[in-house]
């Protein structure tokens, strides 16, 4: 279980996030459309996961504008946004936005990605949703980089995060 903190309050994860050096586990999400997507889907590509509680809070947004921005420039790599909200919101915001360059995904189904991956959130007023991490995979399906963000309404670390790339 990891400690993380929501505007300086103490809050908790369910578990650890993959270790750097190991091999993701694979998930199934929801894509926008309402069919599954899972990692074996984008096998060969390198893989950003950006991973928020709401895509409906400034940070999220901001963090889904961010790697939309960087993703335009990125050679062989996808960008996956990945949250509990429901696949409606996500392709909402990401149209409205004019997003075009993230692959939104769901975890609202059942919750399993979260659990699996060690970063649901376990109690204060977020309990039930993601915390704010970003885990970078390569074309062979190993974690290079895994950041869970102390602070939930911080922003991650984008230069390290691509920097693993």
């Amino acid at each position: 279980m990891a400690q993380i903190t929501l505007q300086g309050n103490t809050i908790h994860t369910y578990g650890e996030l993959p270790q750097v050096g190991t091999h993701a586990k694979d998930f199934q999400l929801v894509k926008n459309d309402l069919s599954t997507a899972s990692l074996s889907d984008f096998k060969g590509s390198k893989v950003v996961l950006n991973i928020f509680p709401s895509v409906d809070t400034g940070t999220c947004a901001a963090s889904v504008r961010k790697f939309n921005e960087k993703a335009s420039n990125l050679e062989n790599t996808k960008v996956l946004c990945i949250s509990r909200d429901l696949p409606f919101a996500q392709a909402r915001f990401c149209g409205a936005e004019g997003l075009s360059n993230v692959i939104n995904l769901s975890d609202f189904r059942d919750g399993n990605f979260g659990k699996e991956y060690g970063l649901t959130i376990t109690d204060g007023p977020l309990a039930g949703l993601h915390s704010r991490v970003v885990i970078v995979i390569d074309e062979n399906g190993v974690v290079q980089y895994s950041e869970q963000v102390p602070e939930i309404v911080d922003e991650p670390n984008y230069d390290n995060a691509l920097a693993a790339l």
